[in-house]
């Protein structure tokens, strides 16, 4: 079943970003890639589901840890298509949460349990994955805004950059994800400041230091945005460089001793 559930998964997101990619091709919207995004973050759901009833833990793992972020990562965008005009972020963020989760089923890692934490380290697990997925889909919003920007003022734009909504449009989005990323970034941090112990400890302190890093870059872009009117690259550099610390927080030290040291 877990084998089933995952393959229909992969295979519905790289059906969907064929579909998306087709249409920007052909320079129109249709809503059949988003039916088969919603069937393949469907199938995923039901994956990790029946690991959680097995297990009574997620697998915190580094590849499943991914690949739960690529799953929220893809059900935020998919939300967001409801009301804004997104959807074609999803040709990126759809392939990687296939190969995230093609990932687990080809490499299974040891697991990496949490049988004893309570409601409030739940709270603060959810926060930060809420957080670095909404930030995740900025950072990309940001890039495309970029070749946008570059596409726009040095030669005629390619089909991709013609496809998506006016730049103005496109710079109020990155602010709305951002705006939305950091309220969670805050309740992640203020709920790991109340309920655990020491967040300053040895094991911590490196994902504490960048992430407090990071919540200073994108409030400080925020307002700046609202009294000085920063947009276009200052935006795009501000936004990158808040996503890439959080990065190294919440992966650098699961891939150095998963992956790399075997820990």
């Amino acid at each position: 079943m877990n084998t089933t559930l995952a393959t229909l998964s992969i295979c519905t997101y790289l059906l969907s970003a064929l579909f998306i990619a087709r249409d920007i091709q052909q320079n129109r919207t249709q809503r059949t890639p988003l039916y088969l995004a919603w069937i393949a973050v469907c199938a995923h759901t039901l994956y990790i589901s029946i690991f959680l009833s097995q297990n009574n833990s997620f697998n915190f793992s580094f590849i499943s840890t991914a690949s739960l972020i690529s799953l929220i990562v893809a059900v935020l965008l998919l939300i967001a298509t409801l009301n804004k005009p997104v959807e074609k972020l999803g040709v990126i963020i759809f392939p990687l949460a296939g190969l995230m989760l093609g990932l687990v089923l080809i490499f299974p890692e040891k697991p990496h349990l949490l049988h004893n934490h309570n409601w409030q380290m739940s709270a603060h697990i959810l926060t930060s994955i809420i957080a670095f997925s909404l930030l995740n889909i900025a950072a990309l919003q940001a890039i495309l805004l970029a070749l946008q920007d570059q596409q726009l003022k040095s030669h005629p734009p390619k089909r991709l950059i013609r496809s998506l909504p006016p730049l103005q449009t496109m710079e109020t989005l990155l602010f709305q994800m951002l705006g939305t990323g950091l309220f969670f970034l805050t309740l992640s941090l203020v709920s790991g400041f109340i309920f655990i112990e020491d967040l300053f400890a040895q094991h911590l302190v490196h994902k504490t230091v960048l992430s407090i890093i990071a919540w200073i870059i994108f409030s400080s872009l925020l307002l700046g945005r609202v009294r000085y009117g920063w947009r276009g690259r200052t935006a795009v550099r501000w936004t990158l460089t808040g996503f890439f610390l959080l990065l190294l927080a919440y992966f650098g030290t699961k891939l150095v001793l998963e992956i790399i040291l075997h820990r």
